[in-house]
């Protein structure tokens, strides 16, 4: 099921009321599973303090608050960078359970850098994680490392990031 859904950009508006998000006011957003996978829902501080009314309201695995800004403009299409980030999204959209490996090992690295924000999850084995820059949300499956494999799992993303396996480029000289 973690591979039905993996990185979602925030909303534009609030889900509840359909109204659109103001620069600089809180949103909330909940993160739920369902049968058919894992859902988003973003929510004006109005609709949350509704929702919180409603006792027959599902529980989220993860909920957080932010404070909304508009998304950054497109960055003008340049050729794929080879950058732990670019890797992370690119083994994310293979769907490939070989990679779960390198794919938490480079959200890690990424949360080092402050790139990828950690949020609450009550879902096992499931790493919630926020874009710093643009709110996509990135469900990361934990698996389990232990000390033994840690070399392996190294060498294994280094090999990755050396190479141009996943879409490489090639230039016309």
């Amino acid at each position: 099921m973690l591979y039905d859904w993996n990185i979602t950009s925030r909303s534009k508006t609030c889900q509840a009321t359909g109204l659109p998000f103001v620069e600089g006011a809180f949103f909330y957003t909940l993160l739920f599973s369902t049968h058919e996978g894992y859902e988003r829902l973003d929510l004006s501080e109005a609709a949350w303090e509704e929702r919180k009314k409603d006792p027959a309201s599902p529980v989220p695995f993860s909920s957080w608050c932010s404070l909304y800004e508009l998304p950054p403009a497109p960055a003008p299409e340049t050729l794929p960078k080879n950058d732990a980030e670019e890797m992370l999204r690119q083994l994310l959209s293979l769907q490939d359970t070989k990679n779960l490996n390198a794919i938490y090992i480079l959200a890690v690295m990424l949360e080092r850098k402050k790139v990828l924000k950690p949020l609450p999850s009550s879902e096992p084995y499931v790493l919630v994680y926020e874009h710093a820059t643009t709110g996509e949300t990135f469900l990361i499956q934990d698996p389990k490392l232990s000390l033994e494999n840690i070399l392996e799992v190294q060498e294994e993303v280094s090999s990755i990031l050396n190479q141009s396996v996943i879409n490489p480029v090639t230039s016309n000289g």
